[in-house]
């Protein structure tokens, strides 16, 4: 079974996302819902730099958020492709593509050939 080795899951508010996500840093978010005490995994994302803000610009979109911090933005950039292949990509996501690298990078996904 996927997972997330993510914090949470909490209500996705801009008041509790300052509560629990405190440090400035690139990291890993999961976004859904709660059904019958289960976390359902809609989106997965990261942030390069600032996690917090970037979970705040999903506030309204989506109930709940998981969270993890990572190391450096590459870091983030595997851990997203992989959870992104794990919970289905976009046939199981509301991700329309697979998580893009940044321009000046030439990171490859850990687990397919997109970026060959």
């Amino acid at each position: 079974m996927a997972q997330l080795n993510m914090n949470g899951s909490y209500e996705l508010t801009n008041e509790k996302v300052d509560e629990e996500v405190t440090k400035t840093s690139a990291g890993n978010y999961a976004l859904g819902y709660v059904k019958e005490k289960t976390f359902w995994v809609k989106y997965v994302g990261r942030a390069d730099i600032d996690l917090n803000d970037r979970l705040k610009s999903w506030v309204g979109k989506y109930e709940r958020f998981k969270f993890s911090y990572a190391s450096s933005p590459k870091a983030a950039f595997e851990k997203e492709c992989n959870n992104y292949h794990d919970f289905g990509g976009k046939k199981s996501l509301d991700n329309k593509i697979h998580p893009d690298r940044p321009d000046d990078s030439n990171w490859k996904c850990p687990v397919c050939d997109i970026f060959k």
